[in-house]
Formats: structure tokens, sequence, C-alpha cells
């Protein structure tokens, strides 16, 4: 038998074996930050999850001493109610957390986007819609004046804490 051209370890060069080289480096790297971010507590509604990430250890800590840690774990207030909602808003906030602390371009104290407080606002007025009066909801859902965090900001987290520096302006809207 005689050797070809390519010589002894020609099928290196094969594009499929390239591909597989590839893709196999991907999926190792997928799972090794899967299960170094601790991946898997992403998917409970266990408030220490928040905190897997040392820039919300402020935001949890705050949680534990406010008046709604006894009713209120941090996915009863940040994501939508129906299971599909709930896990397209976790995936697409673990997707742009990640890649924000990871290139670390995210604005301190860290700001919620306006999905999300649409989605903390219908939460406040489900929660609290025996005591809210029917023409305020309409308003409040409408108006972002009227949010509830507007006049209610400490209720989540306590006292209003930035994170990462500790000379953040009190009363700032998140």
């Amino acid at each position: 038998m005689t050797p070809t051209k390519k010589g002894a370890f020609g099928w290196l060069r094969h594009p499929g074996f390239l591909v597989a080289i590839g893709v196999g480096l991907f999926v190792g790297f997928s799972v090794y930050t899967f299960f170094y971010a601790h991946g898997l507590s992403y998917l409970s509604s266990d408030p220490k999850a928040c905190a897997n990430c040392h820039i919300m250890n402020r935001q949890f800590d705050s949680w534990t001493k406010s008046s709604h840690h006894t009713v209120a774990v941090c996915v009863d207030c940040h994501l939508p109610t129906s299971f599909i909602g709930k896990y397209i808003a976790k995936a697409d906030n673990g997707y742009r957390h990640s890649m924000a602390f990871t290139l670390q371009n995210f604005h301190e104290p860290i700001q919620i986007i306006d999905r999300n407080s649409d989605i903390l606002q219908k939460n406040c007025v489900r929660c609290h819609k025996g005591i809210i009066h029917p023409l305020l909801i309409s308003s409040v859902m409408d108006r972002q004046e009227l949010a509830c965090v507007h006049c209610h900001q400490g209720v989540g987290h306590g006292e209003y804490v930035g994170l990462g520096r500790n000379d953040q302006t009190v009363g700032e809207i998140p």
C-alpha cells in the first residue's frame, strides 16, 4: 500500500474533521460556562440564583431586609407569570446580562430596561389589585409617571442601593 499525496495525516485537513473540532470546542466551552455560572439555578425561583453573579449581592441583601421578602421572590416581581413568557424573559435577561457582565459595558448602577419595567408594573398591579382603585389601574398601565415604583421605590429592595459603587444617588430611579 502506498501513501497518498496527502500523507498519513491527510484526514486532519478534511472539512468534516475541522467542523467536528469546532463544534466540539463550542459545546465544551458552552457546557463549562453553563456549569461554572450555575446555569441550572436560573431555571428555579430561588432568589439566591439572582445573586450568583456578585454584581447582584447588594440587591439580594436589600431584598432580604425589604417588606416583600416574606411574600415575594425575585421572579414574582421581575418576570411574567405565564410559563412561556417567564422563560422567554429569563432567556432574554440571561443573554443580555451575561453579555453585559462579560464585556463590562453596563450602566452603573444597573438600570431596569423598559420591557422589564413594564413586567414589574404589571406584577405590582396584579398582586395589589384589591387595594388599587380601578381608574388608577388603567392610568398606571399607560403612564410611566404613575408607575408604582415612582412612589414605592424601596418596597422590593428596601432602601435603594446601586451596584458596584458606594457613591450612588439616593432616590435615583433604576
